[in-house]
């Protein structure tokens, strides 16, 4: 089975937490919560491919004890085996991939005892971006406590892991500070650029999760004038809800250039 380019989908699943702690030291926790909120995953796990054949654990988090034992065990030698290797290396641009589904015949018998029998793990989703000549490459696991994802927890992690994949490449290309990353997108990308400040501000807050009356007192103005500059905000972006101007920003901020 082939890998296949799939769109980054802001509607699909609850995942602002996790895209606007990109650059943050709790980015793995926030992660790891959000997967399990979303789709119930176990442990995550991401790791840098290079063409030139390197390898290397970024994120172990979880609930697999030896997680950090596998990490450097992949990397050290069994990313060379990996049956997904052919289709990681197909991608190309800077759309996230699915990777084919999980089934223990794809692997041969000593990566089925290290990675899957003697961890525990009993299924896998995995999503892939490119940046650059660096594949970051995102597992999702669960381990036999939980059993296999059913029907529904694959449909949702399939729809959210290319987001998800998008903003853990973001996060480590380069470590940006979300508020300065936000700031950066607001005053140089279009469409958020063509805001005021004052309606910057506000839609930087709406982001940041703060109703409409908290933006009031941290702002030092009127609960109207907090809605004027919202619905102006909205015009100008040619929006109407919450969810649409997250969608805006999404697309600038989880991609490898977003910054650029």
């Amino acid at each position: 089975m082939r890998s296949r380019a799939v769109p980054i989908n802001p509607s699909a699943g609850d995942v602002s937490s996790a895209v606007l702690a990109i650059g943050r030291s709790d980015f793995p926790k926030i992660l790891i919560d959000t997967l399990r909120r979303q789709a119930d995953v176990g442990h995550c796990m991401v790791f840098a491919l290079s063409r030139g054949g390197a390898a290397h654990c970024l994120l172990d988090a979880g609930n697999i004890p030896i997680g950090a034992d596998l990490g450097a065990a992949y990397a050290g030698q069994f990313h060379e085996s990996d049956p997904n290797r052919d289709a990681l290396f197909e991608g190309e641009g800077e759309a996230p991939i699915m990777l084919p589904t999980f089934a223990p015949r794809m692997y041969g018998a000593r990566y089925r005892k290290i990675f899957f029998q003697d961890s525990g793990i009993v299924d896998k989703c995995a999503a892939a971006i490119w940046t650059g000549d660096t594949c970051f490459y995102v597992n999702f696991y669960r381990i036999a406590a939980q059993g296999r994802f059913n029907a529904a927890q694959s449909a949702r992690l399939e729809a959210i892991a290319p987001t998800i994949a998008a903003s853990v490449a973001r996060h480590f290309h380069e470590r940006a500070m979300p508020d300065q990353s936000l700031a950066a997108l607001f005053a140089t990308r279009a469409p958020l650029a063509a805001l005021t400040p004052r309606e910057r501000e506000v839609c930087r807050s709406i982001l940041a999760g703060f109703s409409s009356e908290a933006i009031s007192q941290a702002l030092g103005i009127s609960l109207h004038s907090t809605l004027t500059y919202r619905k102006r905000a909205y015009e100008r972006l040619g929006i109407s809800s919450q969810s649409e101007l997250f969608a805006i920003v999404l697309r600038l901020l989880a991609g490898p250039r977003g910054l650029n």
